[in-house]
């Protein structure tokens, strides 16, 4: 399909962060943008609010007329995620339409373009939305398709007046296959989506063939120590192609120096927290080099860089709580998060609240989460978040939870949580998770600052 042929869209599971994305693309390029969700959420107000029609009933008749009949012009977006049986779904493979996976039609939209595609599985929605931000910061521009809301500029999608784009590179489902970047950056390959690899070889094997698909005279930039026989490496307080030394924590602040074989920018400040978004960085500015963006405005955008909804995200912040929210769902992500907000913060006692995300990986990773929630002071684990997923006997919650050696930890319900949370008043808080735990956040926040 030819992006300038396409007049209608219609996305089967339009409130997903990366659906959302081409929903806004594409209405705001004039194109008519209907769409289906199983619930509405804050996301799909906003879509709304901006002019997109929505339903919320997975009935065939809610389709409208100008959807029915193919052709050219009409293009079909789903997510994997959306059940097999779904009435909407089984309408259009019955009427034989193709339908397009959301990062299939990135490669639509980036082809004949500059694309920065940034893949892993951690670290890379920070990464692209850094790129991104550094682009638009310094005047160099670029559209984007990001796999979070950035608080720059609340959005997940970015418009550009030139033929840069940055788009995340999704390895769920072997997606990020359809793309043929100039740029790839490959922030992480841990174990992961083995419910779709079966084994973490498998997964390995997908980001071998993601990096091999750079367009000739492109370039790979990957982490130091990721099982890749080329690129450009990257790592933090260690030595590669490029890096971060002399990190300081100046009154709660990030700082550090950049350097490759060519450039040091020396004291940056960088706007959000945490050892694992310096590493982000560092591969956010090669990446930003290679486009030709000055080291001065390479450091000034990172200074006014805010981050990611849900990345590290201060939802309070004073002398008498500090409550942060974060996406993390696998264990390394975890780690990374709890042993930032511990370098931070070494004088207070962490209440991390956890909700486990899909029951593959809980069974896969359970000896993980257990390890990495131990690094936390107390611990409230809520019920697995199951997705697409049906339960599978035996895995739950609690599988977690035996096998960690904190002594103080629970598992509670959600309004059990915020009940707790009222009473307690941690001094430092950590939500974190992936599935619903997201609406939590609002009720915690006043939770604790009611008196």
């Amino acid at each position: 399909m030819e992006l300038s042929n396409i007049q209608r869209v219609y996305l089967i599971g339009i409130g997903g962060i990366g659906m959302s994305g081409l929903a806004r693309y594409f209405h705001h390029s004039g194109r008519v943008v209907c769409g289906y969700d199983k619930t509405p959420t804050d996301l799909t107000t906003e879509l709304h609010n901006e002019g997109i029609r929505i339903v919320f009933d997975d009935r065939q008749d809610l389709i409208p007329l100008n959807f029915r009949t193919t052709d050219e012009g009409t293009l079909i977006i789903y997510t994997p995620a959306i059940p097999k049986d779904s009435a909407i779904l089984n309408f259009f493979k019955n009427k034989g339409f193709e339908l397009f996976k959301r990062s299939q039609v990135l490669g639509i939209i980036s082809k004949g373009m500059f694309t920065v595609a940034v893949a892993g599985t951690h670290g890379k929605t920070t990464t692209s939305t850094m790129v991104a931000h550094i682009l638009k910061d310094s005047g160099k521009d670029c559209s984007a398709f990001l796999g979070g809301i950035s608080s720059n500029y609340q959005s997940n999608v970015l418009y550009g007046k030139n033929d840069i784009v940055v788009v995340e590179a999704d390895e769920y489902d072997r997606s990020f296959l359809t793309l043929y970047p100039d740029v790839a950056i490959i922030t992480s390959m841990d174990a992961d989506h083995l419910d779709i690899y079966g084994d973490h070889a498998h997964l390995t094997e997908s980001f071998k063939l993601f990096a091999s698909q750079i367009k000739p005279g492109g370039t790979l930039i990957h982490r130091k120590g990721l099982p890749l026989e080329t690129g450009f490496t990257y790592a933090v307080e260690d030595t590669a192609d490029a890096y971060a030394s002399n990190i300081q924590i100046k009154k709660g602040d990030f700082y550090f120096d950049f350097k490759n074989s060519k450039t040091t920018i020396a004291d940056i400040k960088l706007g959000i927290a945490g050892m694992h978004n310096i590493e982000n960085a560092v591969a956010a500015i090669e990446a930003a080099l290679i486009l030709e963006v000055s080291p001065n405005a390479i450091k000034s955008a990172l200074g006014s860089f805010k981050g990611v909804k849900r990345r590290f995200e201060y939802i309070v912040k004073n002398e008498n709580h500090i409550y942060i929210d974060d996406y993390a769902h696998h264990p390394e992500e975890l780690k990374a998060c709890i042993r930032s907000i511990k370098k931070l913060y070494p004088d207070k006692k962490l209440t991390a609240i956890f909700q486990p995300h899909l029951y593959t990986r809980t069974r896969d990773f359970a000896d993980g989460f257990a390890e990495a929630l131990d690094l936390a002071d107390e611990l409230i684990i809520l019920d697995i978040y199951p997705a697409r997923e049906l339960p599978i006997e035996g895995v739950n919650a609690d599988m977690i939870l035996s096998r960690m050696k904190m002594l103080n930890k629970r598992k509670c319900g959600k309004q059990e949580t915020i009940e707790l949370v009222k009473s307690e008043k941690p001094a430092l808080l950590l939500t974190v998770g992936a599935g619903d735990i997201d609406q939590m956040v609002q009720p915690l926040k006043i939770a604790l600052q009611d008196v």
